[in-house]
């Protein structure tokens, strides 16, 4: 059985507690889709942590891509502030080694990429978007995977049939579900989607302390504890 683990953001508790119901689940082998360290209060244990995995398949996410070359990041709230604490806590190598990892990889009945053949920053939504035809020009899978808008979610696209399979958010759900999300691709091939109840409070309160007075982590924690994009004000 294969795990497909998307958006960690350095999440520890949401990492421990989904990798104990894969393994409770028969899990063997995992794709981990991206978006590992940045944002997160511990990067350097979430990275560490998928590493000790048997049979694991790393694509690079926005979030690497980001760290590793921060002029191509947006200058925007939380971005700046989090990539210098995550190039901080990484080190000029590891960020290397993970800026360097591939967009795709295979995945049973098709391909997984971060957040569509078309880049990292653009992807699927639960409904169709105008722009779901151009995303999926060219494509001859059967099926994608992909994560980036942590929102999870499995339909049948309308242009040439293929499945699309979003686990959601490992570290960070923004369909206002506090819980761990992500899936399993079985034996036969079928997706199963789960979420995994966690204290979600306590990595908003520990980033809060690793960086205090940020504004960027300050914003990232009420995105933990509030499982939306954009939060209420504190």
């Amino acid at each position: 059985m294969l795990a497909l683990l998307y958006d960690v953001h350095g999440n520890l508790p949401a990492l421990e507690a989904v990798l104990a119901d894969a393994r409770a689940r028969g899990v063997t082998s995992y794709l981990i889709g991206g978006d590992v360290a940045l944002f997160g209060p511990e990067p350097v244990a979430c990275v560490a942590a998928l590493r000790a995995l048997p049979h694991a398949t790393w694509i690079r996410g926005n979030g690497e891509r980001w760290t590793a070359a921060p002029d191509d990041a947006p200058d925007a709230l939380p971005v700046p502030g989090a990539i210098a604490a995550c190039r901080a806590a990484l080190g000029a190598d590891l960020v290397a080694e993970l800026g360097a990892l591939p967009e795709s990889a295979p995945v049973p009945r098709g391909r997984a990429w971060h957040g569509s053949p078309v880049g990292d920053l653009r992807s699927f939504l639960p409904t169709p978007a105008p722009d779901e035809a151009e995303l999926l020009d060219g494509v001859t899978d059967a099926r994608l995977v992909f994560g980036h808008t942590h929102l999870p979610f499995r339909r049948i696209s309308a242009f040439g049939g293929i499945e699309l399979v979003n686990p959601g958010s490992v570290g960070m759900p923004f369909d206002g579900d506090s819980r761990a999300a992500y899936a399993t691709v079985r034996p036969d091939g079928g997706i199963d989607h789960h979420r995994i109840p966690y204290d979600h409070l306590a990595p908003a309160a520990a980033l809060r302390a690793a960086h205090p007075g940020e504004d960027w982590a300050d914003l990232v924690a009420r995105r933990i504890e509030q499982s939306r994009f954009d939060p209420e004000p504190a």
